[in-house]
């Protein structure tokens, strides 16, 4: 009995509590992406925690650096990934795909690939942009995790075209349809996150 109530316990804490990491590709303010994440926040479902994380601190990636010494704002970004049990990240999409200052943060988070914080790591993907909402810029992100081996949630998708129309002056997501898509997308990523919990635990 004592085995079966401690498994039961295993199982309970494997399948309930989630935190995610938010990560904006853009670092403006009034970003629509953060604006994204901030709404996330809101309509997080039961059990499941956001923290948003600030890129503005991470340096240009060199490999020097990773032979001098990690920068402290890299091991910190490092550990907050690790601390995580999933990611969200909403990226905008410049010139057909994902902003450098994202591509930089997910180089160093990928060093050194064998022990990298984003291996095995679950990941949901949203974005706002102009006319194509971040189709492009998604799909690059969804290749550059698959060769990470991350695990990726491919359904819904959320790609906001038009985006300034469904945001206010602060930010702020305003849109009640694009609203209710966030909600039922945080539900879904509950599902698979716990899902893969499930499958690892087999």
């Amino acid at each position: 009995m004592y085995y079966q109530d401690r498994m039961r316990e295993r199982h309970q804490n494997k399948t309930e509590n989630i935190h995610l990491l938010g990560i904006s590709g853009s670092l403006r303010a009034k970003s629509t992406n953060r604006g994204m994440l901030q709404a996330a926040s809101e309509l997080l479902p039961d059990g499941m925690t956001l923290e948003i994380y600030d890129l503005s601190e991470i340096p240009m990636f060199n490999q020097d650096l990773v032979t001098d010494g990690e920068p402290p704002a890299v091991s910190e970004f490092k550990l907050h990934l690790t601390q995580a049990d999933a990611l969200l990240i909403a990226t905008p999409e410049y010139n057909h795909s994902i902003p450098g200052v994202l591509k930089n943060a997910i180089d160093w988070a990928s060093r050194p690939y064998r022990r990298s914080p984003l291996n095995g790591k679950p990941l949901g993907i949203i974005g706002a942009a102009g006319g194509t909402g971040s189709v492009n810029a998604q799909e690059h992100l969804r290749q550059i995790a698959a060769g990470l081996d991350m695990v990726v949630l491919e359904e819904p998708v959320i790609a906001i075209p038009r985006a300034r129309e469904k945001f206010d002056e602060f930010g702020s997501l305003t849109d009640m349809r694009t609203r209710r898509q966030i909600e039922d997308y945080l539900a879904a990523l509950a599902d698979f996150v716990r899902n893969e919990r499930l499958l690892e635990m087999v």
